[in-house]
């Protein structure tokens, strides 16, 4: 049997562009892929903290040290520049891993600079 467990995240990061007629899925800076290891076009999923939707999406490299959070396509329509999110991936484990398991958290600041990572 396998879990679905909770792996890393990039925990209140702040939307700085949005662009519904760009190829969908999800800019992020690459220093924060990076700490939160995240894979270029991994699937993630995007909780907006300010208007609770919730949607799965694929990464793609921003600017490393821009700070850059983007959505685009489609998901565009499901933030704005200036709402704060939460960017998170998931792995399936077997018992034993999953009962061994730390997730990374990446906590940044209002310029989504990397601000502690647990």
């Amino acid at each position: 049997m396998t879990r679905d467990m909770f792996r890393s995240k990039i925990h209140m990061a702040t939307i700085t562009e949005a662009d519904l007629y760009y190829e969908g899925s999800l800019t992020v800076d690459e220093e924060l892929l990076e700490a939160a290891n995240i894979l270029p076009y991994e699937k993630v999923s995007v909780v907006n903290i300010n208007n609770a939707s919730r949607f799965e999406t694929y990464t793609i490299v921003g600017k490393r040290g821009s700070g850059v959070i983007g959505l685009n396509g489609a998901a565009a329509r499901l933030g704005h520049i200036g709402d704060k999110v939460i960017i998170m991936t998931y792995s399936q484990m077997s018992e034993e891993e999953a009962l061994k398991h730390k997730p990374t958290v990446v906590i940044v600041d209002e310029n989504n600079m990397v601000k502690a990572k647990l």
